[in-house]
């Protein structure tokens, strides 16, 4: 027997991306159904050989359904998700809305799988942000061995991160630099995106950092150890997929590069592609559609006595959105729910 899933917002990135991997994994699924808003109704979506009609979210009910994986704003989330766990149904969601509640647990399955037992006082789950979730995957194991006091990350995200209408702008820009009578002003960021890069995601918070600067640090704190500390620039570039980030990392107890090279070859989600030569790292073109997130350029940090600096890429639909909430789904039936 498998489970009744719901693709809450089915027609974005994140939910097409959600129910390609329910079928690329083969995840115990009974029955499914593709939810969007009224005026998505009937749009076709592919899942696996199948191809859904997605139905509409306002009259939908959810009672009797097992999980129900988000990917709409938070202000639909605020109404919709409260709906589908009071009936019983255990949602995962992917926007921000309860990332940082105390009483919804916060999770990638690599870091804290554990924590999903937590889901029964709200019946939700949270996913946490794109570029927290490739760099935690990274930070847990190097911090279970030399305890991580400190983290410097700058990240270099992609336009898939703010949805289809980044990249909509990103490929209008870039076609428009060529022909003058066509110009493309900026939308959907704040300024030019093509051949540029914007050091602002996100709002300014009244401390100078950007929210979601503030949300790495919080979310950190939350998956991994309160006690770490974090700094983080954001930064958008003209990538239409996957995030990169180059992250600094000091620790307590002394780690040396083939150390830490040796953890995160043997840490579950990671892939080390770490050889010092023309091209033996990995770039945001070669991680799409991989589950992996990927490690290269690993080495000491001559300046403090304790640090490595290494560079993590990952498909930020996938792993930072879709992939981890259906190993959230996994993990839950495999510790909680036990169908399939």
């Amino acid at each position: 027997m498998g489970y009744k899933i719901a693709v809450v917002g089915a027609t974005g990135n994140v939910g097409r991306e959600m129910l390609n991997i329910l079928a690329e994994r083969q995840f115990p699924v009974d029955e499914i159904v593709a939810l969007a808003s009224r005026k998505s109704l009937g749009t076709e979506i592919s899942f696996g050989d199948r191809t859904l009609k997605t139905r509409d979210l306002d009259t939908f009910d959810f009672t009797g359904w097992d999980i129900a994986l988000f990917a709409i704003g938070s202000d639909a989330t605020k109404i919709y998700a409260p709906k589908a766990a009071k009936s019983g149904c255990v949602v995962i969601d992917n926007s921000s809305l309860y990332r940082y509640d105390p009483d919804v647990p916060l999770v990638v399955p690599e870091v804290n799988p554990e924590a999903v037992l937590g889901y029964a006082k709200k019946n939700i789950i949270a996913n946490p942000n794109c570029s927290t979730a490739q760099m935690v995957v990274a930070l847990k194991p190097l911090h279970d061995r030399a305890r991580i006091k400190r983290v410097v990350v700058s990240t270099y995200q992609s336009v898939s991160g703010s949805g289809k209408e980044g990249i909509d702008e990103l490929w209008d820009q870039t076609k428009s630099i060529y022909n003058p009578t066509d110009s493309k002003p900026p939308r959907k960021f704040t300024k030019q995106i093509a051949f540029n890069v914007i050091p602002h995601i996100d709002v300014f918070l009244e401390d100078g950092q950007t929210k979601e600067e503030w949300k790495m640090v919080a979310e950190t704190k939350k998956i991994v150890d309160p006690s770490i500390k974090v700094t983080a620039t954001c930064v958008r570039v003209p990538v239409f997929v996957g995030h990169s980030e180059a992250i600094n990392i000091e620790f307590e107890d002394h780690l040396d590069e083939a150390e830490a090279r040796d953890i995160l070859r043997e840490a579950p989600g990671i892939m080390v592609i770490d050889k010092r030569e023309d091209g033996g790292y990995v770039t945001p073109i070669e991680c799409v559609g991989d589950f992996a997130t990927f490690i290269s350029r690993i080495r000491q940090d001559p300046t403090i006595d304790n640090g490595i600096n290494l560079w993590c890429v990952s498909d930020n639909l996938r792993k930072g959105a879709a992939l981890n909430a259906v190993q959230i789904a996994e993990t839950l039936g495999q510790r909680v729910l036990k169908k399939g």
